[in-house]
C-alpha cells in the first residue's frame, strides 16, 4: 500500500507540472503564429492531464477500498458484530500499524473528524507501539481523556491487530489529585539565631522577630499550607504537594529573602530548610525532615535539603556559616570521647589519603594528648604517598617516642578492643586505609568538612563541625577540655598549628575567635612560629613547576583554571599551593587546578567564600567545602577540563539569582 501512495505521489506531481504547461501555452496563443502551434500542444496535455487527475483519483481511491475491504473479509461476521458494540473504543490495524477498521466508540469519542480507514496509528496519537502488546498496555492521551491501549494478535499471521482502549481518564486525574494533596512537612530554623540576637539591642531584636514573621507568612502566601512556631528560632510547616513544587522548582527564593535582614550592623539572617516530601504518613515525613534540617546544618546551613526516594538534594549554600563558639557542646563531646578511649586498650588515628598538614597534624597532637590513657595509640599514614614528609620527619626526629605506623601494620593491630579516629574526613572512599576502616568495629569521626550525603557510617560518635577552619582546630579544642591526663608536647602543639595556618592561608580564610583561641593555646603549649612556618617549605623544583602551572592558567566565567599534562613528584603540593596563589587575580572568584597522578584525574578548588567550591567538586563527585575542595575522575583530561566548565556553568546558572 506504501508503494502505491509513492505513485499516486509522483502522478500528482507530473499532473501539477503539465497544469503549469498548459498555463504557459494559453499565454502562448497570444504570441507569434510559431508559437501559436506549440501552445496549442500544451493546452492538449494539459487536458489529458486533467483526465489523469480524474482517473488517479478513482483509481487509487477504489484502489484504497479494495485493500480495507479485502484485509475486512479476514475478519469474520461474528466478531465484526461483537467489535462494532465492543463497550470500548477499538480498532484493528494491519502489519504497518494502518486502521483497516474501528467501532462506534471509537469513531465518537477517541478519533471523531473524519474517517479513520488507512491512516498510521502513529499518526493520530503518541502511542508506543511496542509497549501496547505488554500486559501494562501504554498509556495515551487524546481529546483530553487518558486511555490505557492494548493490542492482541487476531489472526495467526500477525498480519492483523486489535487495539482497545480503555478510559482511565478519572483514574489518572484521581491520581494526579492525590500525589498532589499528599502533604510534606518542612521545618525551617534560624542559623545560629542566640548568638545573633545577643549582639543587638532589645528594640532591634523586636524588629527582627517582626521580620521573621513577615517572611515565613509571604513563603506561606498563597497556598494551603500551615505553620507552627515551635521555638524562637523554629518552624514547623506543613504543605501540600501542589504548593511545594514550585517552591522547590524556584530553588528556595526564601533563602535569598531571609539573607536581606539584617541583624545588627554586620550580620544577615540565614535559614536552614529541611523538607521531607515522600513519606507513607506525616510522622516519616517528619523524620525524613529532620534528617534533611540535619544535613544543612553539617554543611554549614544556610541552604535547604530535599530528601525524596532515599536521596538528598541540596539548594543555596552560597554563603559561610557564622561563626559558632559553642565551648558547652565541645566539652560534653571532649568527655564523652574521654570515656570512649579510657574504654578501650588501643586507639589508632588516620586521616585521608595522601595526607597533608592538617591531617596527620591532627591525628599526630590527638595521639601525643591520649598517649597517658591507653596502652597503645598510633597514627597510621602512608610514609610515602602523603603531602607531610616534613612534619613527619621533623616528629620523628624531636620525639622520643614512636607515633607513625604503615596501613599494614595498622592492619595488623586492629582487633575488637581498637577505637579507630578518622580525622579531616568523613568520606569513606578518601581515607587511608579503607580495610581498616572496613574491619574496625568502634569509629569516631572528626572532621571540619561540611557533611556529606553517604558519610562514614556506622559511628560511634562524630565530632563534624563545619563551622571550624581546620581539623587541627577541632582537635586542639578537644584537647583543651581532656583534662590534666592528657598533655602533648611543643612539637605536637607545632603540628597542630602548622595544620591550622594550612587551611587558613596563615590565618586569612575561614578564621573565626574558636581559630584564633586555639593558636592562643597552643602558642601557650610552646608552639614556636617560626619552625612551623620552616614546614611550609618547598624545594626549588617545586616552585617552578607551581609557576608553571599558574603560567598555563586562564579566565572562565569569573574563575581562573589552570591544567598540566605533566606529572611530577610534588604535583599535589605545588597544584594546591598554585590553586591558593591564582585567587590572588583580579576579578577571580574561584581557582581550579586539574592534574595527572597516577592515571587519575585530579581537581583542586579554591574559593575566597564567593563561589562555593564545594556545591562546583560535588557535582563531579567529589566534596570538601565552601572555600576548599576537590575531587578525582576517571576520564582524558580534554574530557575533565569539559565537565569542569560545565560544573560552573551549572553553579553560576542555578545561583545567579540568590
Amino acid at each position: 500500500m506504501k508503494s502505491n501512495n509513492g505513485l499516486q505521489i509522483i502522478i500528482r506531481i507530473t499532473v501539477c507540472v503539465t497544469m503549469l504547461s498548459s498555463l504557459i501555452g494559453a499565454f502562448m496563443l497570444h504570441s507569434t503564429p510559431s508559437h501559436r502551434e506549440s501552445g496549442s500542444v500544451l493546452i492538449l496535455v494539459s487536458v489529458a492531464a486533467a483526465v489523469l487527475w480524474v482517473l488517479e483519483e478513482v483509481v487509487f481511491h477504489n484502489h484504497n477500498r479494495k485493500y480495507v475491504a479485502k484485509l475486512s473479509t479476514m475478519i469474520s461476521k461474528t466478531e465484526r458484530d461483537s467489535l462494532l458494540n465492543f463497550p470500548a473504543p477499538a480498532i484493528i490495524i494491519d502489519s504497518e500499524n494502518v486502521i483497516v477498521w474501528y467501532n462506534r466508540l471509537f469513531g465518537r469519542q477517541v478519533y471523531s473528524e473524519e474517517e479513520a480507514y488507512g491512516i498510521d496509528l502513529t499518526e493520530l496519537m503518541n502511542i508506543d507501539m511496542d509497549k501496547i502488546y505488554t500486559s501494562d498496555g501504554d498509556l495515551v492521551c487524546t481529546n483530553s481523556h487518558f486511555y490505557k491501549a492494548k493490542a492482541i494478535h487476531t489472526d495467526t499471521n500477525g498480519e492483523l491487530s486489535m487495539v482497545y482502549f480503555n478510559d482511565v481518564t478519572d483514574y489518572v486525574e484521581l491520581e494526579y489529585e492525590f500525589r498532589m494533596s499528599h502533604k510534606a512537612v518542612i521545618i525551617i530554623t534560624i542559623d545560629n539565631f542566640d548568638e545573633l540576637m545577643s549582639n543587638i539591642r532589645e528594640s532591634e531584636k523586636a524588629h527582627v522577630v517582626v521580620e521573621i514573621e513577615k517572611l515565613i507568612e509571604e513563603f506561606l502566601e498563597n497556598t494551603t499550607a500551615v505553620s507552627k512556631k515551635v521555638a524562637s528560632d523554629k518552624f514547623y510547616v506543613y504543605m501540600e504537594e501542589r504548593h511545594l513544587a514550585p517552591i522547590i522548582e524556584q530553588r528556595f527564593k526564601i533563602l535569598e529573602q531571609a539573607r536581606k535582614i539584617a541583624v545588627g550592623e554586620r550580620s544577615n539572617l540565614t535559614l536552614s530548610i529541611g523538607v521531607g516530601r515522600d513519606g507513607a504518613n506525616l510522622a516519616e515525613s517528619e523524620k525524613f525532615a529532620k534528617q534533611a534540617l540535619e544535613m544543612c546544618l553539617g554543611r554549614g546551613g544556610d541552604q535547604a535539603a530535599v530528601k525524596e526516594d532515599g536521596e538528598f538534594k541540596f539548594f543555596g549554600g552560597i554563603s559561610s556559616a557564622p561563626d559558632k563558639n559553642n565551648k558547652t557542646r565541645i566539652r560534653m563531646v571532649a568527655k564523652a570521647m574521654l570515656e570512649l578511649i579510657c574504654n578501650h586498650d588501643k586507639v589508632l588515628i588516620m586521616g585521608h589519603r595522601f595526607g597533608d598538614l592538617d591531617s596527620v597534624g591532627s591525628a599526630t597532637g590527638f595521639c601525643c594528648a591520649i598517649r597517658n590513657m591507653v596502652r597503645e595509640a598510633y597514627v597510621v599514614v602512608d610514609p610515602e604517598q602523603n603531602l607531610s614528609k616534613t612534619l613527619i620527619n621533623y616528629i620523628n626526629e624531636n620525639e622520643s617516642e614512636h607515633y607513625y605506623i604503615t596501613p599494614q601494620e595498622g592492619l595488623e593491630r586492629l582487633d575488637d578492643n581498637t577505637l579507630l579516629v578518622v580525622t579531616d574526613t568523613h568520606n569513606p572512599a578518601l581515607v587511608e586505609s579503607k580495610e581498616i576502616l572496613a574491619r574496625a568495629k568502634n569509629v569516631v569521626v572528626i572532621d571540619h568538612h561540611r557533611r556529606m550525603v553517604n558519610g562514614i557510617e556506622p559511628t560511634i560518635m562524630s565530632f563534624l563541625e563545619p563551622n571550624a577552619s581546620s581539623a587541627c582546630e577541632l582537635v586542639t579544642a578537644l584537647i583543651e577540655y581532656f583534662g590534666e591526663d592528657s598533655n602533648i608536647t611543643v612539637h605536637a602543639a607545632e603540628a597542630l598549628l602548622a595544620g591550622i595556618m594550612l587551611d587558613t592561608k596563615n590565618f586569612i580564610m575561614k578564621t573565626g575567635v574558636s581559630t584564633f583561641e586555639a593558636a592562643a593555646f597552643l602558642k601557650k603549649k610552646g608552639a614556636d612560629t617560626i619552625a612551623v612556618k620552616k614546614l611550609f617549605a618547598n624545594s626549588i623544583e617545586t616552585y617552578h613547576q607551581k609557576s608553571s602551572l599558574i603560567n598555563s592558567a586562564h579566565l572562565y566565567k569569573e574563575c581562573a583554571v589552570a591544567y598540566t599534562e605533566e606529572s611530577f613528584s610534588d604535583i599535589r603540593i605545588a597544584a594546591s599551593q598554585a590553586a591558593d596563589e591564582l585567587l590572588g587575580i583580579t576579578g577571580v572568584k574561584a581557582s581550579f587546578v586539574i592534574y595527572e597522578t597516577n592515571g587519575v584525574i585530579n581537581i583542586s578548588a579554591r574559593s575566597m567564600g564567593a563561589c562555593n567550591v564545594q556545591i562546583v567538586m560535588e557535582s563531579l563527585g567529589g566534596g570538601g567545602h565552601l572555600t576548599m575542595a576537590a575531587t578525582q575522575l576517571n576520564c582524558s583530561m580534554n574530557e575533565a577540563r569539559k565537565r569542569l566548565a560545565d560544573a560552573i556553568d551549572e553553579y553560576w546558572e542555578n545561583n545567579s539569582q540568590e
